[in-house]
């Protein structure tokens, strides 16, 4: 009787100390494009509005984005380039600010 209580009370401390064993940290996010893609460099709106596309379109060639969904995007990115144009680099970078977030992308290209 004493050996298996002893059993028992070795096997629950094994179950405790699992408990206390941190668990593996979740995944990480996903590459935004395929490794093969070259995302343009600059801060500039420009640069910002061509990131955004790049990894869009990526993605629509990859099939991780429906085309409806891309198509969206794409008539989202338009009014950016149009406030890029004029010279507007605050108003563009926040169209694409609001459109990456609305779809799941980072905020910040």
């Amino acid at each position: 009787m004493r050996l298996e209580r002893l059993a028992v009370l070795g096997i629950a401390a094994l179950g405790l100390a699992a408990c206390n064993t941190p668990a593996a940290p979740p995944p990480g996010p996903a590459t935004m494009a395929a490794p093969d893609v070259n995302l343009p460099e600059g801060s500039d709106c420009a640069a910002v509005i061509a990131r955004y596309r790049a990894v869009v379109e990526s993605d629509a060639s990859t099939g991780n984005l429906e085309q409806p969904v891309y198509r969206k995007i794409a008539k989202e990115i338009a009014p950016a380039e149009s406030a890029c144009a004029a010279g507007h680099d605050a108003e563009a970078r926040a169209i694409i600010a609001a459109s990456a977030q609305r779809h799941g992308y980072p905020a910040s290209l």
